[in-house]
């Protein structure tokens, strides 16, 4: 695809379309529009399997990016691995350049349970490898599985937007879909969730307390997500995006 090509996308008009559309449709166009320049990421988290799974039956063997922080839950290594078997997943890991223990020590975090500086910890073990990931491959196209019920900062968004940072572009197929239609595609494929999920973790990251916390009855299922901070999201969806980009 030559940059040309790209630049014609007409993004208010292809927003207005996907609204109504099937996520499956809009995975369908992204393979047709972007062939082996697209790739998708994932955290392994929740309900990672309903556009693992979606994507893969379009698009078997699209690469997809994991970032292994180094403080991930035992759980999220295993949910990878028992879905990487399943569907024989084409994964690239990315890991942190930094030695887990070495950094906590240098960064003044005495507690392994605890972040002091969570955004910092984001920066450098998560945003960082993300980061040298999309430089070295280079996707026309990103495949991601953010939706707008799920924190004050995505409900602004679009279903497809031209990240700066990224040099790309974000595709966003689950944006409309609510929690109760993720579980639903989960059942219908007999699809497994995170095995932390039934231990009360609605929202899944790495393993501080700081971090990661089951929720309450009642509770926002982003609120075990850095709760008491300000804090709603790690910084790989927010890059440099430019939301409202037309002709680029």
């Amino acid at each position: 695809m030559t940059a040309d090509t790209l630049a014609k996308l007409d993004l208010p008009s292809l927003n207005q379309m996907f609204e109504s559309a099937d996520p499956a449709r809009i995975v369908e166009w992204s393979v047709a529009q972007f062939g082996e320049d697209l790739l998708m990421s994932s955290s392994f988290g929740e309900d990672s399997a309903a556009l693992i799974h979606m994507a893969h039956r379009i698009k078997p063997g699209i690469r997809i990016i994991f970032v292994n922080t180094g403080y991930h839950f035992p759980e999220t290594h295993a949910f990878l691995e028992q879905l990487r078997l399943r569907f024989n997943l084409n994964i690239w890991t990315y890991r942190t350049r930094n030695d887990p223990i070495a950094y906590l020590h240098h960064a003044g975090e005495e507690n392994p349970a605890w972040r002091k500086d969570i955004t910092a910890c984001c920066a450098a073990n998560k945003n960082e490898p993300f980061q040298r990931a999309m430089k070295e491959l280079a996707p026309k196209g990103w495949l991601r599985g953010i939706r707008r019920d799920e924190a004050k900062t995505r409900a602004g968004r679009q279903f497809i937007e031209w990240n700066q940072g990224y040099n790309c572009h974000a595709i966003s197929p689950l944006l409309n879909w609510t929690a109760r239609e993720v579980h639903a595609y989960l059942k219908q494929h007999d699809l497994p969730r995170h095995p932390l999920w039934e231990k009360g973790y609605a929202s899944i990251g790495c393993n501080p307390l700081s971090c990661t916390r089951p929720i309450g009855e009642g509770e926002d299922p982003r609120s075990g997500r850095w709760a008491g901070q300000d804090k709603v999201e790690c910084g790989i969806n927010q890059y440099k995006n430019s939301l409202d980009s037309a002709n680029l």
